[in-house]
């Protein structure tokens, strides 16, 4: 089955729906006060309805293991809205919820596979090892390498290597019954997808955080939304590439560095058409520490869990930094990392990855940012609509709901183009 079809743009899935208040459910953790305390501050403030909380018995910290995960945050979660299956169209995740799922550990049929597989791949290697030093034929040392490869990859299936995930984007998947826990699962919601992958799916949910490194942001985040968009978000737009030349000949799919770095210049040249002023820093050096001020929006990279205090923002900016790690951390103050201390600096919105992601993890920032520079979706869809996958490691934090540009789009979707151009689809 093809998954990912050939769109022209990103209009090609359009809403059928204008997100209400009513859409949002939230999910609290009753052993954590103030997350009950950050949900009933945004039912009051957004109108959503009271009985649209779950409250769950949750760890209290970040993490949370795979297997509690499914029998005290999924598995409950599923069977409190069970009934409403058809009217839960965005899950919001309030402090105090894990943020990070741990690893599926192997069964025990696994590990006795693993028992027996990794004596057999040792002396694989040691055999290869050995061939090598002796500058033995190259068909034999292929061949040999060919059963070493094979026998690894064997080794991560049973290991569940690289299956945990935020805890947000499982959520994502709450109506599937099983899915496979190796790296991601297609997004059915994404622009990208198919319309028979979409229609083959079941209903995934959009998922958002109510976060940060205090309760107290984690309010203001909802009131920067609220203030924000009854005058529109006013300010520039910085955009910090690093000048690496896109050739779609040597990266036909447009997902490496090259094919980012591309898409943040793309990102440039549409928030200019859409009226906005842009700096655009094309050279490999980060931003310097106060190199910009009056900052709506922001995308740069790459100073990995090393954030760099580059921008003073407006009320209700939307900023985020595409590195390996900027997210896997909300809460603790003291961390370099670059979304807690984005929250800290009065962003209204960011996300980022609470493990290695891979760079196809983000969004292109061309595709999110164009989106919501249309004014024609919330916050929520925006970040939907663009990533590539489910089960996998991004979270957003920000209110669901919030369009900055509500009305005073200069954009519309058909402007925004899949990104970068050039790439195969």
């Amino acid at each position: 089955m093809r998954l990912f079809a050939c769109a022209l743009v990103l209009a090609c899935a359009s809403s059928s729906f204008a997100l209400e208040p009513k859409d949002v459910w939230l999910v609290v953790n009753k052993n954590v006060p103030a997350s009950r305390e950050v949900a009933d501050y945004y039912i009051a403030k957004r109108g959503v309805p009271k009985g649209n909380v779950v409250e769950l018995d949750l760890p209290k910290g970040e993490d949370v293991s795979r297997a509690d995960y499914d029998a005290k945050l999924a598995a409950p979660l599923r069977d409190a809205l069970k009934d409403k299956k058809d009217k839960v169209k965005v899950l919001v995740t309030t402090y105090g919820v894990p943020l990070r799922v741990g690893q599926q550990q192997p069964s025990e049929d696994e590990k006795l596979a693993l028992a027996k597989l990794r004596p057999e791949l040792a002396e694989l290697r040691k055999k290869l090892a050995e061939l090598r030093d002796k500058k033995a034929d190259a068909k034999e040392i292929a061949v040999v390498q060919q059963q070493v490869q094979g026998l690894e990859s064997r080794e991560r299936r049973l290991t569940h290597a690289e299956s945990q995930a935020s805890v947000d984007s499982e959520l994502m998947l709450l109506w599937w019954d099983k899915y496979p826990l190796v790296l991601w699962v297609n997004n059915p919601l994404s622009t990208r997808a198919s319309e028979t992958y979409r229609k083959a799916s079941a209903p995934v949910v959009m998922v958002s955080r109510l976060d940060g490194p205090s309760v107290e942001i984690a309010k203001r985040l909802v009131d920067d939304a609220i203030a924000t968009e009854k005058v529109g978000l006013k300010g520039k737009a910085v955009i910090d590439a690093r000048g690496i030349k896109f050739d779609p000949k040597g990266e036909p799919s447009g997902t490496g560095y090259a094919g980012y770095d591309e898409s943040m210049r793309e990102t440039a040249a549409l928030l200019e058409k859409a009226g906005l002023t842009v700096e655009l820093d094309d050279k490999n050096d980060v931003l310097k520490p106060g190199a910009a001020k009056n900052v709506a929006l922001y995308c740069g990279w790459y100073s990995h869990a090393n954030f760099v205090d580059c921008c003073e923002y407006e009320r209700g900016a939307v900023a985020w930094h595409l590195a390996s790690s900027e997210a896997v951390t909300l809460r603790n103050s003291d961390s370099k990392v670059w979304c807690p201390n984005l929250l800290k600096k009065g962003v209204c919105a960011t996300l980022g990855p609470v493990a290695e992601p891979y760079t196809v993890g983000f969004p292109k920032p061309a595709e999110f940012f164009g989106l919501l520079a249309t004014g024609e979706y919330t916050l929520v869809e925006c970040y939907s609509r663009t990533m590539l996958f489910c089960s996998w490691m991004t979270v957003l934090v920000g209110d669901p709901l919030y369009n900055p540009y509500k009305g005073a789009g200069k954009l519309k979707a058909s402007d925004v183009p899949l990104s970068p151009k050039g790439a195969k689809r």
